[in-house]
C-alpha cells in the first residue's frame, strides 16, 4: 500500500459566523482510495499515526484524513453541520456529552460495543477509549536532589516555603480558553477545596496559563517552567525525552479523563466510523489496555486513589452558563491578582 501525507499550519474554516481554527491536519491512505475517513480530533497526529497505520493495514481501500483542533473547535464544527466528519474524538468528555445529549451524535452498536465495561459507552453515542490522567509534570534537573512533591499539599508547602524559586515557573491551564483544563479544575473542585488553596497560591507566584498539555511539558524542557500542573500524563511519557521529567500522579487523588469518540449525524461514512470505533475500542480494553494509557504512569498502583471521570449528565453541570460564569470568575480572582 502506497501511503502519503499532507501537512499544514493553522488554517481556519469559516462555520457560520465563527472561524474554525485548524491546527494540524494530514491524510494517510492510498492516492486512489475508495473511501476515506475524515476525523476531526483534539489529539495530537502523532500519538494516533499508529491507531491509523493498524487501521489501513487491515482496510487498504481506505484513507484518512486526520484533522486537529481544540476541544472548543470541535464542539463548533459539529454543531455547525457544515464541516462534515465521519468522527469527532475529543478529551473534553463534558463538550463531547453536550454534542450527544443535544442530538448531535448517531448511535452506534456492534459486538465490540455491547461488550464495553459500563464507564466506557454512553447511550450507544459516547465511546472511551482511553484512559489519562492528569498528572504533575516535573523537571527532574530542578529537583535534582530535592523531593518531588507527591501530592497538592506537598507542591502547596514546596511553593510556600520558597515562592521566589517558583515565582512565574509554575504552568497550568487557562481554563477561560481550553476545554481539557477547565474540566480537570471543575472536577478537582468537585473531589476537594483543596484545589482553590492551591490555585491562589499559584496565582501569588505569577503562574503562567496555557492552551494545553504539550506547550507546558515543553516549557518544562526548556526551562521556562519547573512545574506544570494538571498535565496529560499521557503526552509527557510518551515523548522520547520523557526521562527528564518527573511524572507524578497526585496521591490525595488523581483526576482520569476518558477520551471519547463520536460519530456526528451529518457523517457520509458512518458505517467506516464504526469500523473504525470498533478497532480503537478492541485495542484499547483487549490484551493491549488503553489507548495513551501507558503502565508507565503506574495506574495500576494500590496506592493511587483514582477519580475516573463518569461520561453522562453529570458533566453538564459546569456547562451551564450561569455556573460556568461563576466558576471563572472565582477562578479568575485566585489566579490573576494583580
Amino acid at each position: 500500500m502506497r501511503n502519503f501525507v499532507f501537512s499544514f499550519g493553522l488554517i481556519f474554516w469559516a462555520l457560520g459566523a465563527q472561524a474554525f481554527e485548524i491546527e494540524d491536519n494530514q491524510r494517510f491512505g492510498s492516492e486512489v482510495a475508495e473511501q476515506e475517513l475524515r476525523i476531526l480530533s483534539t489529539a495530537d497526529i502523532r500519538f494516533f499515526q499508529p491507531v491509523i497505520a493498524a487501521f489501513l493495514e487491515a482496510n487498504p481501500e481506505a484513507a484518512i484524513d486526520y484533522t486537529v483542533a481544540s476541544s472548543s473547535d470541535v464542539l463548533a464544527a459539529v454543531q455547525s453541520g457544515e464541516a462534515r466528519f465521519d468522527l469527532a474524538i475529543s478529551s473534553a468528555m463534558d463538550l463531547q456529552t453536550k454534542l450527544a445529549n443535544d442530538g448531535w451524535a448517531k448511535q452506534h452498536v456492534s459486538a465490540t460495543t455491547e461488550n464495553l465495561p459500563e464507564w466506557a459507552v454512553w447511550n450507544d453515542m459516547l465511546f472511551a477509549f482511553t484512559q489519562e490522567p492528569a498528572a504533575i509534570v516535573v523537571s527532574r534537573k530542578a529537583f535534582e536532589g530535592s523531593a518531588v512533591p507527591q501530592g497538592r499539599h506537598d507542591l502547596i508547602n514546596l511553593l510556600r516555603q520558597d515562592p521566589e524559586r517558583f515565582r512565574g515557573r509554575i504552568g497550568t491551564y487557562d481554563v477561560r480558553q481550553s476545554g481539557l483544563g477547565y474540566l480537570f479544575a471543575t472536577q478537582d473542585t468537585r473531589a476537594s477545596e483543596t484545589y482553590w488553596r492551591l490555585t491562589e497560591v499559584f496565582g501569588s507566584l505569577g503562574a503562567r496559563l496555557y492552551c494545553c498539555s504539550s506547550d507546558m511539558i515543553d516549557a518544562v524542557k526548556s526551562g521556562e517552567l519547573l512545574i506544570a500542573y494538571n498535565v496529560l500524563g499521557s503526552y509527557a511519557v510518551a515523548r522520547e525525552d520523557s526521562d527528564e521529567f518527573a511524572i507524578v500522579l497526585p496521591s490525595d487523588f488523581t483526576t482520569v479523563m476518558l477520551r471519547t469518540a463520536m460519530i456526528p449525524q451529518n457523517a457520509e461514512s458512518p458505517e467506516m466510523a464504526g469500523r473504525f470505533i470498533d478497532h480503537m475500542l478492541a485495542r484499547a480494553h483487549g490484551r493491549g489496555g488503553a489507548l495513551l494509557t501507558d503502565p508507565v504512569l503506574g495506574m495500576d498502583d494500590a496506592a493511587t486513589a483514582l477519580n475516573r471521570i463518569r461520561i453522562g449528565p453529570g458533566l453538564l453541570v459546569f456547562l451551564d452558563q450561569l455556573k460556568r460564569q461563576a466558576f471563572l470568575s472565582e477562578w479568575e480572582s485566585a489566579i490573576l491578582q494583580k
